[in-house]
């Protein structure tokens, strides 16, 4: 800890993080011991980010993560949006098709960021705020396939295609957002043809890492 930094504000995000990396949640003493922190400090820290919904308790004493993170999270989405643009208009007019940031939510694939190339006379219409299982579409499935892999590491061929498997009936190819911490998303596109040129695949890796990049 520098001089600049409150020890009591670090303690609280410690705390966030380790109740977002548990499923069954934590308790005070559980918390206490990875804190290294007696159990006064983990109750008052719990008491204070329960004030503001960040934290939740259950009848068993065990604090989980509260609704408060999804308001936050979803706050967060104009900014992811705003730094992955700039990849997403080059993808979308290299490729002529439409290009999206997808991230997860819950157990679901969720378009934060669409944008549709310029100069086609026709593309696939993919709009902002589409929601459909992670194992429906190529955006997902590259989500999916990432989990088996530690986060520095991209998987083998580094892409997914899906041809006519779209809920549009369109194909599409992408690739994982990699090496973010608490991000899972993918960066893709959505075409009308049916047959997906071989470039498209190792161009949606290096817009995935563009994306990845800028949101570092």
């Amino acid at each position: 800890m520098t001089a600049e930094t409150s020890q009591t504000l670090d303690r609280g995000v410690r705390v966030l993080k380790l109740l977002a990396d548990s499923e069954r949640g934590l308790t005070v003493t559980e918390l206490a011991a990875r804190l290294a922190v007696n159990r006064t400090v983990v109750y008052r820290l719990l008491a204070t980010l329960e004030q503001h919904g960040l934290v939740r308790r259950d009848i068993g004493g065990r604090a989980r993560v509260g609704l408060g993170v999804l308001r936050l999270a979803h706050r967060v989405h104009p900014l992811l949006r705003e730094a992955a643009l700039p990849a997403l208009r080059s993808l979308a007019e290299d490729l002529g098709a439409t290009a999206h940031l997808t991230l997860v939510d819950g157990n679901e694939a969720l378009a934060v960021a669409v944008v549709e190339p310029s100069w086609t006379d026709f593309h696939v219409a993919y709009r902002t705020g589409l929601r459909h299982p992670l194992g429906e579409s190529a955006a997902g499935r590259a989500i999916l396939e990432a989990r088996a892999f530690p986060s520095q590491r991209r998987p083998e061929q580094g892409f997914v295609i899906t041809r006519a498997e779209e809920q549009s009936g369109a194909s599409g190819a992408a690739a994982a957002l990699i090496g973010l911490s608490g991000i899972e998303g993918s960066v893709g596109v959505v075409m009308l043809n049916g047959l997906v040129p071989e470039r498209v695949g190792p161009r949606v890796v290096e817009a995935a890492t563009e994306v990845a990049d800028a949101l570092r």
